[in-house]
C-alpha cells in the first residue's frame, strides 16, 4: 500500500501539473472502487479550476474552491500525469483532463482506492478541517508537522496497553505513518514494536517522534518505496526500499549487531525488529 511518503511525492507531481488548471473532461470507466465513484462527477467537475493540491494523511485533496476531489490510492493505486490522448489500459478507471493538455489517470488493479467529491468552499481558510468529509474526521496530527512531537506522543500513550507499533498506525494518534515506516522508525529509536505504549518514558517518546520524522524525510528524499505497484506521477519508482533496516528482512542479520531480524504480526500487520537492538 502506498504510505505517506509515496502519497506526498504523488501530491507534489500532481500539484506541478494541475494547480491553476481548469478541468475540461472527466472519464469514469469503472466506478466500482472501495466507495463508488459518484456518477455525477463529470457534471460537477468540468469547468472548475484546481486551486491547490493538498494532502491530509494518505488522502489527496484537489481543492476547487467550492469543494474538493478526495483521492485515495488504496492498496495498489497510482496517479499518473499523462498526455490527454494516452490510450487507457486495463485497470485505468478514472481520468481527469485539464486545459493544458494533460490528464491525471488513476490506475488501481485491486480497486481499493477512492475518488469522491466533497462540497464546501473554504474561502481563505487554510485548515484541512474546512472540508468536513467523514473520511477526514478525527485524524491526528501530521507526523511531519510541528503538531507532532515527543510531548504529544507521550501524552497519547499514557494509560495505553496497546503496543507502541499499533498506536503509531492509529490515524487518530498520528495521521498516516504507515506500516513500513513505523517498523523503520521503531528500529531507529531502538524500541521494540510490541512494547506497551504506556510504558514508554518521555525521553523514549521524544526519541521515537524524532525517528518518525527522520524516517519519513529520508523516504521522501529517496522517492518513497516501490514494492509492487507504486510509481510517482511521472512513472518513476522510488528506491527507499534499498535502505530498509528491518522491514522485510526477517532472518537476515541486523545491520548494527548482526543478530537475525525477527518477524511477528501486530494488529494483522507484518512487523520486523532486532531482539538485541530494540528493547
Amino acid at each position: 500500500m502506498p504510505e505517506l511518503p509515496e502519497v506526498e511525492i504523488t501530491r507534489r507531481g500532481l500539484a506541478a501539473a494541475l494547480s491553476g488548471q481548469r478541468i475540461t473532461r472527466v472519464v469514469i470507466r469503472n466506478a466500482a472502487l472501495r466507495w463508488p465513484i459518484p456518477q455525477q462527477l463529470p457534471v460537477v467537475l468540468v469547468g472548475k479550476t484546481i486551486r491547490e493540491v493538498r494532502r491530509r494523511a494518505k488522502y489527496l485533496l484537489l481543492d476547487c474552491g467550492d469543494g474538493a476531489l478526495i483521492l485515495h490510492l488504496g492498496m495498489t493505486g497510482s496517479l499518473r500525469i499523462l498526455p490527454a490522448a494516452c490510450v487507457a489500459a486495463a485497470h485505468d478507471h478514472f481520468d481527469l483532463v485539464v486545459e493544458n493538455g494533460v490528464m491525471m489517470r488513476l490506475r488501481d488493479p485491486r480497486r481499493f482506492g477512492a475518488v469522491l467529491w466533497q462540497d464546501g468552499g473554504r474561502g481563505d481558510r487554510r485548515d484541512d478541517d474546512a472540508l468536513a468529509h467523514p473520511l477526514l474526521a478525527g485524524l491526528g496530527p501530521e507526523p511531519l508537522s510541528d503538531q507532532f512531537n515527543g510531548a504529544v506522543l507521550y501524552k497519547a500513550t499514557r494509560g495505553r496497553t496497546a503496543s507502541i507499533k499499533a498506536l503509531l498506525l492509529d490515524s487518530h494518534i498520528v495521521a498516516g505513518v504507515g506500516n513500513i515506516y513505523a517498523n523503520e522508525a521503531l528500529y531507529a529509536a531502538a524500541i521494540r514494536p510490541s512494547t506497551p505504549a504506556g510504558r514508554l518514558s518521555r525521553p523514549r517518546c521524544e526519541r521515537l517522534a524524532i525517528a518518525v520524522k527522520q524516517t519519513l524525510e529520508a523516504a521522501l528524499a529517496a522517492g518513497g518505496s516501490s514494492l509492487r505497484d507504486y510509481v510517482a506521477s511521472d512513472g518513476e519508482p522510488g528506491c527507499f526500499q534499498l535502505q530498509y533496516a528491518v522491514y522485510g528482512r526477517a532472518t537476515l542479520p541486523c545491520l548494527h549487531c548482526s543478530s537475525p531480524v525477527r518477524a511477528l504480526r501486530i494488529g494483522q500487520r507484518s512487523t520486523f525488529y532486532c531482539v538485541r537492538c530494540q528493547r
